[in-house]
């Protein structure tokens, strides 16, 4: 085999190792691809239920401040009555 033969066989080889690489590339790519639709479209899902549990803690939220409110009130109704009625000893 002389020079140019082995030129011409080589180059064949760096040839078929090129479309190798750019097929293998183009493989990583296609799956790539997949894998951002499918976290893109994740995304969105966590998004509206992020929105979703939002609008909830919206609706609760002033619920809970009415009840803090409540509570309060209690808690000073206790305290005043505690104030002006002694608890009553059992040892008399």
């Amino acid at each position: 085999m002389d020079k140019t033969g082995l030129a011409f066989w080589l180059t064949l080889i760096g040839t078929l190792c090129w479309l190798v690489c750019f097929w293998w590339m183009y493989r990583i790519s296609v799956k790539q691809n997949s894998l951002l639709t499918q976290l893109h479209a994740q995304g969105k899902r966590i998004e509206k239920l992020s929105k979703l549990e939002h609008d909830l803690i919206k609706e609760v939220h002033p619920q809970v401040g009415e009840i803090k409110e409540g509570m309060d009130t209690m808690f000073a109704a206790v305290k005043e009555n505690a104030e002006n009625n002694p608890p009553v000893s059992k040892d008399k």
